[in-house]
């Protein structure tokens, strides 16, 4: 039995979805494999511009409810040594998610509980229903938002984190979206418009200047003023202007045309005026 879909289109779109429905999508140690699995050729693919953009998702009412209770059952006879594996592929997961050289975007309706809050946390843009609910449950069962804690404590803030992870209240769309865990709350009949326009609008950009940008976002996190990130910023820009796409990009804006790496017909013009 699987349980996930990843499908890519003509486009270099990845869909990668959860596939429980069943059981609100949430996920063991079997889910976190295959998304591992998934994600492992996905790093490979978009390094080489043969995925544009990865859409995380999933089937049914719910996101994600978190971790399946069966799953949990199972570790409470677990030693630390087989927790400890466990949460190390959790851990990956969602560095896996957090790295890919693509743009990434999460699609959220329902429930968002516990670790899928992790997930949501590590793609670039999340783009929620107006029904959908998030929470970091973990303390209410005695345990911890822990794996996932760089990741929505990021996102969030570390005030708002300490908040929400010590009282596992309810997040409403709304309020996630003021936190910054969500870039779009859309109603519940529009949320594939709006995740579908957020995709188009990451593919009239050029591969290799969002992969570029995306690592030197992440190095600017991690040392905003040191003498190290200052030169990348100025390697990147520099290395940019003479790629085969930096070329193309400012000749097509001169030129009044779309770029090689869009379709044709798709033309911009408000990026023109």
């Amino acid at each position: 039995m699987r349980y996930s879909r990843l499908d890519i289109d003509i486009r270099g779109v990845a869909w990668l979805r959860l596939a429980r429905p069943d059981v609100h999508n949430a996920f063991d140690d079997a889910l976190i494999g295959e998304l591992n699995a998934h994600l492992d050729r996905l790093h490979d693919a978009a390094e080489h511009g043969e995925v544009r953009v990865m859409v995380l998702g999933s089937e049914g009412k719910h996101f994600s409810a978190g971790a399946d209770l069966n799953w949990m059952k199972r570790m409470v006879d677990y030693s630390v040594d087989d927790n400890l594996a466990d949460s190390r592929e959790l851990a990956r997961l969602m560095q896996r998610i957090d790295s890919l050289p693509c743009p990434t975007l999460c699609r959220v309706q329902g429930a968002a509980y516990g670790g899928a809050v992790g997930l949501a946390a590590c793609c670039d843009i999340v783009v929620a229903s107006e029904a959908a609910r998030f929470c970091l449950s973990e303390v209410r069962i005695g345990l911890s938002p822990a794996v996932i804690s760089p990741y929505v404590q990021r996102a969030i803030g570390s005030r708002q984190m300490r908040r929400f992870a010590l009282t596992a209240e309810v997040m409403d769309a709304t309020t996630a979206q003021t936190l910054g865990l969500v870039h779009e709350v859309a109603g519940s009949h529009e949320l594939d418009e709006r995740v579908e326009h957020c995709v188009a609008r990451l593919l009239e950009a050029s591969p290799r200047a969002q992969r570029a940008t995306k690592a030197l976002l992440a190095e600017v996190a991690r040392a905003p003023d040191s003498d190290a990130t200052r030169e990348t910023t100025c390697r990147v820009i520099s290395e940019l202007r003479v790629g085969d796409e930096g070329q193309e990009g400012l000749a097509a804006f001169f030129d009044k045309r779309t770029p090689a790496w869009r379709p044709a017909g798709d033309d911009d013009k408000e990026s023109r005026s």
